[in-house]
This record gives structure tokens, C-alpha cells and sequence, in this order.
């Protein structure tokens, strides 16, 4: 199958309502984290990324059309190389807000300590490698504007998309050359809808123990 649509944008910026849209618009199934918790025998594939081991991209992709979120956006440059035909959006929104957001649902996710996620691939792609274990306002702003740029500086014009959520439906499709559905742009995943999720897994849990 192999990619046709690789996501730049960080976590948090809308990437599940873009994984809808795009699984909406037929260039689904759309790789996104929560396709790792979905599919446990991804885990030694994505350590093994984050560790900078030489992987094979189609082992996990081969089943997949289009990415985005974390872990595969962290890769977006090597992706785009593997994938020479793949059209490439990088998902943005405000930078203060993209803060509060992440502080309220994934943050625990990216520190070592925490042990949110399986396997070792989170807190060392994204705690470690990315924000250099710098969970400040200040230093994740900077990281997150800086990524934005270099996506924008790396991967040509005219193969890539800046995109927010409320951009909607008009622009993505013009970008993919689809039609417009008839159904609203979605709007999943909000913080609330995260945190009410994650406690429902806590209690189940703790209901196990």
C-alpha cells in the first residue's frame, strides 16, 4: 500500500480529527498513536526507530495510506524520502493553546518516569529526543515553533499543506484532490473527551489489580 499522505504536525494539533478526515475522504487506514495501543506488536518496531536503528518503514506501513501524530511525525523527513510520491501536512495550531492542551492529556506520556505508554519509544522519541526532557512552557514553545518552521523550511511548497482543524474541509481537499464530503469536518479527541478516557483506563486498572 505504502503512504500517500504523511503528517508533520505534532501531537495534540488536531491529528485524530485529521486521521477521520483522511480515513473520510478513502486515504485511510491513517497511522496515528492510538493505532500503536490498537496494534501492541508495533512497540519493538518503534523503539527501535527511536533508538535510530535502521528500520524498514513498510513493515508497520505497508498496511497503511496516509500517518500522522506521533510516533511517525517525528519522521516525517525520512517518510517523505521513503515515500517520494506522499503529499506531506503539517497540522499547526496556536502555539499557547497547542501548550495547554498537551499539559492536560499527553504530557505524563513523554517522561520516563511516568510509564504511560509502551515499550520505550515515548518518553525517548518525544521526552528525550524532542523536548530534551524540558517539559518547561518556554522551552516546548520554542521546540514546537521550530519544528513547524523546519518542516515548512524542508519539505517543497507545492507538496505540502499548513493546515488547522478549522481550516476545514476546502482546503485539504484541494490539496488531495478529492471532493468535498457532505458530512461537517470532524472535532474528536478534545482535552475533555482525552482526560475522560484516561481515567476511564486508570479505573479499569486499578478494577484488574
Amino acid at each position: 500500500m505504502g503512504l500517500k499522505v504523511i503528517g508533520a504536525g505534532f501531537g495534540r494539533t488536531g491529528t485524530r480529527s485529521l486521521k477521520e478526515a483522511l480515513e473520510i475522504l478513502g486515504l485511510g487506514p491513517c497511522h496515528h498513536m492510538m493505532e500503536v495501543f490498537m496494534h501492541p506488536e508495533q512497540v519493538p518496531f518503534w523503539d527501535r526507530a527511536a533508538l535510530g536503528e535502521k528500520v524498514d518503514w513498510n513493515e508497520v506501513f505497508a498496511t497503511y495510506n496516509s500517518a500522522c501524530d506521533w510516533p511517525s511525525c517525528s519522521f516525517y523527513e525520512e517518510l517523505a524520502q521513503v515515500y517520494p510520491d506522499a503529499k506531506v501536512i503539517l497540522s499547526l495550531r496556536d502555539s499557547k493553546s497547542w501548550y495547554k492542551s498537551v499539559t492536560s492529556t499527553i504530557l505524563p506520556a513523554m517522561k520516563k518516569s511516568e510509564g504511560r505508554l509502551p515499550g520505550i519509544f515515548g518518553p525517548l522519541l518525544i521526552g528525550e529526543k524532542t523536548f530534551h526532557e524540558d517539559f518547561s512552557e518556554a522551552n516546548m514553545i520554542q521546540v514546537y515553533e521550530r519544528h513547524n518552521e523546519e518542516v515548512k523550511r524542508k519539505i517543497p511548497k507545492d507538496r505540502l499543506l499548513v493546515f488547522e482543524a478549522k481550516d476545514g474541509w476546502d482546503s485539504l481537499c484541494k490539496f488531495l484532490g478529492v471532493p468535498v464530503p457532505s458530512v461537517p469536518y470532524p472535532a474528536m479527541n478534545s482535552t475533555e473527551e482525552f482526560q475522560a478516557r484516561a481515567a476511564t483506563m486508570v479505573a479499569g486498572t486499578g478494577a484488574k489489580h
